[in-house]
């Protein structure tokens, strides 16, 4: 029987998988390889290899409503869409509300997970580890400009930060087995460091299941060779996942190679105090912003039930509507954005401010780089600019997972030859699960919440998985789906629709809203389930992990919503309510309900 589960990474995913494994009764062990929780959203100010980073100005494109877990609804004085060190207090506030820390052994790296001998009895796994345990830290101020923080970090790990003003900074670290390191910056652009240096300590362990939350923004895609003469390149060129900030690119001319989140933000933020920059795109891409209609989160406005259904009965019409909105904005085509591909194939840039550093000429679009002769580059276009500084490839990351066997690592098409995106169906046993590997037009929050849900039943043979034959005919099924309807590749591995993806896992799961019922039992909550965003909460309505704040969340959301705004209360004139749109709000529920989606009777009986 399940009872010791192995989580593998503490950022998001993984502690929302040990908050899962405490629900049914499990016992998580978190080894986390870094010195603190977070994962992605812990700002590093030197970038650590096999580790996500994140720039210093990343602010989440999900709003905090949707992007929150399902039971912990985010305190009502944080932004909309929050600072990554505000992501990060929130992921802080979570662990500490259920307890989460004791389960977690930081600056511990998995190296290995293999199957026991016995795994076709028993389901276990041998898992071999590199580790530093426990993390202990005391901050003291002592006037004059003097700052002093001790950290104890277990296996003999000690450190000493102290900041004594006048610009000199001392780090003294004792890290067990012969380790020894101090820093030293004294100002005026010294720095000194003195190490003595041992060998790390190797453990192996047996757990009864594994849950992989390593996530897949680690290993960075530099596709060098793909541009011929690169070599010749004179100035400096390097990957998003080392930039941090725009210091150093002042007065440079900078080429961005990348269209996604990340290319967008970087060449925005560089644009101001750079000479030139200029963004290079092979497809083009839809911008949206992060402001939508009234000034709400943009994400908080079109993404109801009634949205789903209304892109389920009429697909193209509702991809054309879109792109019309978002070109009455600013016209992608004249903008040199306009992509290939329609909205929903591929996941939009979020940016706010990328129009505008366009039409002042800030940032200029450019096509497909052809080919780099010194500090020149030339396009497919054949445009030349001249003089270029620096080259920022934006070009997204490879996925791995070096410590599983190759076995569980097979794919189908682009994606992980996985059930569902969580189980690979060859194990005799279903005691592992690969939980937040996904990715959708939302918050990967409550993606991975749910897929730990349900994997952490499936442990405990609350859920049964179908046989191994049926999942590997719906993979192959879903892949020619996917790879149908989204513009997937090696970068871009999968993508699945937001809301029936989490509705298909919560079917799963036995907490799938039951509509119907809620329109007998409670009309308000209903008409909120089918009509409003479709927070996190309402998969906390209704069975096993049933939460008894779910309704109360999910009618106040929109006050948490409109609480940040209020540092400067202006007063409005009261409005009586239109009975106009009491009506549109009654006929949209008929319609929706008329018109069911997912196949599902009408009427079932809660659980």
């Amino acid at each position: 029987m399940v009872q010791r589960v192995l989580v593998i990474g503490a950022g998001p995913s993984g502690l929302t998988s040990i908050k899962a494994c405490l629900d049914e009764g499990l016992q998580p062990t978190c080894f986390e390889s870094s010195r603190d929780i977070g994962g992605l959203w812990r700002f590093k100010e030197k970038p650590e290899p096999g580790r996500a980073n994140i720039y210093q100005s990343v602010v989440i494109n999900s709003s905090k409503e949707m992007m929150s877990f399902s039971d912990f609804p985010p305190p009502a004085q944080l932004p909309n869409n929050m600072h990554h060190s505000q992501v990060l207090l929130y992921l802080r506030l979570y662990a500490q509300a259920f307890d989460l820390l004791q389960h977690i052994h930081l600056q511990t790296t998995v190296l290995s997970v293999k199957q026991t001998p016995d795994f076709a009895v028993t389901g276990q796994w041998e898992v071999e580890t590199e580790r530093g345990q426990g993390q202990r830290e005391v901050e003291t101020e002592r006037g004059q400009g003097q700052r002093e923080v001790e950290t104890e970090r277990g296996q003999g790990q000690r450190e000493v930060e102290t900041e004594r003003g006048q610009g000199q900074r001392e780090v003294e670290t004792e890290r067990g087995q012969g380790q020894r390191e101090v820093e030293t910056e004294r100002g005026q652009g010294q720095r000194e460091v003195e190490t003595e240096r041992g060998q790390g300590q190797r453990e192996t362990h047996v757990f009864d299941a594994v849950m992989v939350c390593t996530g897949h923004f680690t290993q960075p895609h530099l596709p060098l060779t793909d541009f011929t003469g690169i070599e010749s390149f004179e100035g400096r060129c390097f990957h998003s996942w080392e930039y941090r900030s725009a210091e150093g690119m002042q007065g440079k001319r900078v080429l961005v190679i990348g269209i996604g989140n990340s290319g967008g933000d970087i060449a925005v933020e560089i644009s101001r105090v750079a000479e030139k920059v200029y963004l290079s795109t092979r497809s083009g891409a839809w911008v949206v912003s992060r402001v939508g209609q009234g000034g709400l989160p943009a994400d908080l406005v079109g993404t109801s039930r009634l949205h789903v259904m209304m892109q389920k009965l009429v697909p193209s019409w509702f991809n054309r509507m879109l792109e019309k909105k978002l070109n009455e904005a600013f016209d992608h085509t004249l903008y040199g954005l306009r992509p290939k591909h329609r909205f929903f194939a591929q996941i939009p840039v979020v940016n706010d401010d990328l129009p505008a550093r366009i039409i002042s000429g800030r940032v200029q679009l450019k096509p497909n780089v052809k080919e780099f002769c010194g500090s020149s580059v030339v396009f497919v276009d054949e445009s030349v600019i001249n003089e270029v500084d620096v080259v920022v490839f934006a070009t997204g990351y490879n996925y791995s997972f070096p410590f599983l066997p190759p076995a569980l690592q097979a794919k189908c098409g682009y994606r992980l030859r996985l059930y569902k995106h969580v189980f690979p169906p060859g194990l005799t046993r279903p005691t592992l699960a690969v939980v937040g590997f996904i990715h959708g037009l939302g918050a990967i929050n409550p993606l991975a919440e749910m897929q730990a849900r349900w994997a952490t039943r499936v442990f405990k043979g609350l859920s049964a998985l179908p046989s191994e034959e049926t999942m590997v005919e719906e993979i192959q099924k879903d892949t020619t789906g996917m790879h149908q309807r989204f513009s997937c590749s090696d970068r871009n591995p999968l993508q699945v629709d937001y809301i029936p993806y989490l509705d298909s896992l919560a079917e799963q799961v036995g907490a799938r809203p039951n509509i119907p019922w809620l329109l007998m039992k409670d009309p308000r909550l209903a008409l909120q389930v089918l009509l409003g965003p479709c927070t996190p909460y309402q998969y906390r309505l209704e069975g096993p992990g049933r939460w008894a704040g779910a309704r109360q969340a999910i009618l106040t959301q929109w006050q948490r919503v409109v609480q940040p705004f209020r540092t400067r209360v202006v007063p409005q004139p009261e409005t009586r309510p239109s009975s106009r749109w009491r009506i549109v709000v009654v006929f949209s529920g008929v319609t929706l309900l008329c018109c069911i989606c997912y196949n599902k009777p009408l009427f079932r009986s809660p659980p």
